[in-house]
């Protein structure tokens, strides 16, 4: 029996559309699904063969799903299938195609619904890439989780991924960061140059005041004592000490960044150096390569519309022709003192991943950077073609309530929740398991008295107590002597599974293998907590009803075989919520303290 049920029923409508006409187009049968019926009394699946295939088999789509509908009946799996509306087939399983399940998931283990659909393709996923500026607050925190669920989620389905955070140690925002640092020096060695002071002196002003410096700026003092200073222990020329704070700085900040990601439980496999790869010449040699393809050129752009800016004005450019690859207009490459913009070290960094062999590049933004998608999109054609597929994932921002009103937890961080302190309130688990539990695209908020709540509306704690009664019953079971193991329930007799509660969770746990496929293909990880939350919902329903009604309980010492069949279950059960937390990277509950 093929552990995916539903692709098995898939084969079965193929097969019955190939002897019911000619060939049809592989473009076609693409299209071909076998899905959940929306409501539970139409059968166990549901499928738009004959609605996708009719125009090119030359045939109705109701005379062509009744052909379908009497190939599929002989099939060993299928008891019935019935037409519906305008062409649409209903199919119902004999039980036993259902039960198959079960001996699968515990054959297989947290494995069941691993899939072979990424062959091996090498995809990189680029997620967090906060400026190493400060600690990371819950606006990373988003973007983290959503970035590695999903590198989770590919490697469950045979990607080779590659987990990545691009940091971004070269600019405008260094610059002020070391100034920052700077000053908490010249405060550390006993300087009382105030922040306003300073901050005229500064080239931006004093952009970073928070106390997260003060240690950096100790640092200096105890490994170069005075020497960056002026002789009055005031502010020095740059040159005698800019680069050595700054590199200073950035070392604090990552390590702070890196101890913060390994709390959510984020570990990237490369960390990349914006600062290097300029060094390196990269920038310059894919503006050149740009150049020699004929898609850079000194223009003019139009004015932007709406409200000029003070500071806009008609000069001549260095700009890639990003209109020849959808953008809307073309865009700069090099700013007015000739040095290159961000979006050529963006394109720069984004081809030196093409030239490291990846064919998918996936990267998670924060929503304000969406007007930027299309202008990247735009490089990586005019890079690869067709070679390189590039997707952005968009994270709007989260917002942070406790008794219903927007909180603010970080004195250290200055005006922002810290990621250290959302984990340090509510636990690790459950601030990944939240972030998924809603569609990367779409506003959060971040409810800290319901992520702590024992009650259904708390999801984290809705499945964990799902996977914690699992547990709880069979041990109960091995207790009382009855086989636990995988290896003993997979051969017991499942014939007494009959209640429509018992056949509802084995149907939940049989669409798991498509709905990993689905996420996977759609880069779309919250729907692991979606289907999560709905299987624990079933389990739960049966879990009630075997309290209401005697025949139901799982554990019958007077019924051995009805016992077995049932610890199965929910060992099968349990198996696949595990299987769906790993992807989450939330670890299960054994049991609920």
């Amino acid at each position: 029996m093929n552990s995916d049920l539903f692709a098995l029923i898939r084969g079965r409508v193929g097969a019955a559309l190939a002897a019911s006409a000619a060939a049809v187009p592989e473009d076609v049968l693409a299209r071909i699904e076998v899905s959940p019926p929306r409501e539970a009394a139409h059968g166990d699946m549901a499928s738009n063969a004959a609605m996708v295939a009719a125009k090119a088999v030359g045939q109705p789509p109701r005379v062509l799903a009744e052909t379908l509908a009497r190939h599929l009946a002989t099939a060993p799996e299928i008891a019935a299938a019935e037409v519906a509306g305008p062409g649409f087939l209903n199919i119902r399983l004999h039980p036993a195609a259902l039960h198959a399940v079960i001996p699968a998931i515990l054959a297989a283990g947290e494995a069941y619904g691993d899939a072979t659909i990424g062959a091996g393709e090498r995809v990189n996923v680029e997620y967090v890439s906060a400026n190493p500026t400060g600690p990371m607050h819950i606006g990373h925190c988003r973007g983290a989780v959503v970035g590695d669920a999903l590198a989770n989620l590919l490697a469950k389905t045979g990607f080779a991924v590659t987990r990545e955070y691009y940091v971004n140690d070269s600019g405008a925002q260094v610059t002020a960061l070391a100034w920052a640092a700077y000053w908490r020096y010249l405060r550390a060695i006993g300087s009382d140059i105030a922040a306003e002071d300073f901050a005229a002196r500064a080239p931006s002003g004093l952009q970073y005041r928070g106390e997260y410096l003060i240690p950096v700026g100790a640092a200096l003092a105890e490994k170069f004592g005075r020497s960056l200073a002026a002789e009055d222990g005031g502010v020095a020329p740059p040159e005698m000490w800019f680069e050595r704070v700054r590199d200073c700085a950035i070392a604090a900040m990552m390590a702070a960044i890196r101890e913060d990601l390994d709390l959510l439980g984020v570990r990237p496999d490369v960390f990349a150096s914006e600062r290097e790869l300029v060094a390196s010449g990269a920038v310059e040699a894919v503006i050149a390569r740009l150049a020699q393809a004929g898609l850079i050129y000194e223009g003019v752009l139009a004015p932007p519309k709406g409200k000029l800016p003070e500071d806009w004005e008609p000069r001549e450019q260095t700009l890639f022709r990003a209109t020849q690859f959808g953008d809307d207009v073309d865009r700069p490459l090099r700013k007015s003192d000739g040095s290159a913009t961000y979006f050529a070290n963006d394109i720069a960094y984004h081809a030196d991943k093409i030239g490291r062999g990846f064919t998918t590049l996936i990267d998670v933004w924060g929503a304000d950077h969406g007007g930027y998608v299309a202008r990247m999109q735009a490089a990586i054609r005019a890079l690869a073609g067709d070679r390189a597929r590039f997707d952005v994932l968009l994270c709007q921002i989260v917002h942070v309530l406790k008794g219903g009103q927007p909180v603010r937890m970080s004195k250290r961080a200055g005006t922002f929740v810290t990621l250290r302190d959302l984990i340090e309130e509510v636990g690790r688990d459950v601030v990944r398991f939240i972030m998924l539990t809603r569609k990367s695209d779409a506003q959060m908020e971040f409810d800290l008295d319901q992520a702590v709540a024992e009650t259904r509306e708390n999801p984290v704690f809705y499945v964990q107590y799902a996977h914690a009664r699992c547990r709880s019953v069979l041990r109960h079971a091995a207790e009382q002597g009855f086989p636990t193991t995988p290896e003993a329930l997979a051969g017991v007799a499942l014939d007494s599974l009959a209640d429509a509660a018992e056949l509802a969770l084995i149907r939940r746990l049989a669409g798991w293998p498509r709905l990993v496929e689905g996420a996977a293909r759609a880069f779309e990880p919250h729907r692991i907590a979606f289907f999560l939350y709905d299987l624990a919902g079933d389990f739960h329903i049966l879990w009630n009803r075997g309290r209401e009604a005697a025949t139901l309980r799982f554990i019958q010492p007077e019924r051995p075989a009805e016992t077995g069949a049932r610890l199965a279950l929910v060992a099968a059960t349990a198996m696949v919520i595990r299987s769906g937390l790993a992807v989450m990277g939330v670890a299960p509950v054994e049991e609920m303290r």
